[in-house]
């Protein structure tokens, strides 16, 4: 009889991926499956790290940040080297998106006279404003802070994102220019605004793999709708549970899982107008993981 111990079995590797998306109730609902384990990849643990976006894109030019990083649209050229898009994760408007507000009624073309507060100038509602306007005089402003520095009287107009897309008339704003109606009415498409790029030197596999862990993520949290709100709701600022649920039905939806062929030809639009206007220096080369 052998008197050798038994040979004892090596665990396989655990592959940590890390993520980082916004502290907003749509992001949030979005990787309720992952962050809560309800959505599990053998051999694969995800960290999640919760950031603004505007700062995000400014960290994904690094790439040894994250693996998988929420990103601006806007921001995609400038990482494309080292990410590629995800064909899941993105939000975009369906006719409505970020818009320009102002302490008192103004018209569209009025915004070349003013300064505006803007969230940051790798955002994509930067982008479709400078677009609709290249003329227009900006300051960039953290996008919590916009409508505040509006009613304080810093600036006349601001640019805003995330929830106060639903809040801003109750502080008595005026809506000046929904940049998601005005591409709608202009391209006839959707206005892509935000996505999740994943980081190339994963390897094709692993690529894909999160990709898809990201897909079953959005997917539970549609199957699962009361639970994901309910946890969603503590990244909800401002919010009420209605305008919560509305707020994310705006943004995780069938176009979350999937951008669908218009989609994916709005986000090349997008970034191809603004590289012809001068405003993004860096030719887009824009290709998906599935």
């Amino acid at each position: 009889m052998s008197t050798h111990p038994a040979a004892v079995a090596t665990p396989p590797a655990i592959i940590d991926i890390s993520i980082a998306h916004s502290p907003d109730s749509d992001d949030a609902f979005m990787f309720y499956g992952l962050a809560t384990n309800k959505v599990r990849v053998p051999g694969y643990r995800f960290n999640h790290t919760l950031c603004d976006i505007e700062t995000l894109n400014r960290r994904a030019q690094d790439e040894a940040f994250f693996d998988v990083t929420a990103i601006s649209f806007h921001a995609y050229p400038y990482i494309q080297q080292n990410y590629a898009l995800m064909g899941c994760g993105g939000s975009v408007g369906e006719g409505y998106g970020p818009m320009v507000v102002s302490s008192r009624k103004l018209a569209p073309g009025d915004l070349g006279k003013i300064r505006i507060a803007v969230p940051g100038t790798l955002t994509t509602a930067y982008l479709a404003l400078k677009v609709f306007n290249p003329d227009v005089e900006t300051v960039t402003v953290p996008f919590d802070r916009i409508i505040p520095e509006i009613l304080a009287g810093n600036y006349e107009a601001g640019l805003i994102i995330h929830e106060g897309q639903l809040t801003y008339s109750s502080s008595g704003l005026y809506k000046v220019l929904d940049l998601g109606v005005w591409w709608r009415e202009t391209t006839g498409l959707v206005l892509p605004l935000g996505g999740n790029a994943i980081r190339r030197s994963l390897g094709a596999d692993s690529m894909s793999l999160v990709t898809k862990a990201v897909r079953d993520s959005i997917q539970h949290a549609l199957d699962n709708r009361e639970q994901a709100l309910e946890y969603a709701m503590q990244f909800a600022r401002d919010l009420d549970a209605r305008l919560a649920n509305r707020f994310v039905s705006m943004y995780v939806n069938d176009r979350t899982l999937d951008y669908g062929p218009d989609g994916r030809q709005a986000i090349r639009k997008l970034l191809d107008l603004g590289h012809e206007r001068g405003i993004i220096p860096i030719a887009p080369q824009v290709d998906f993981v599935d």
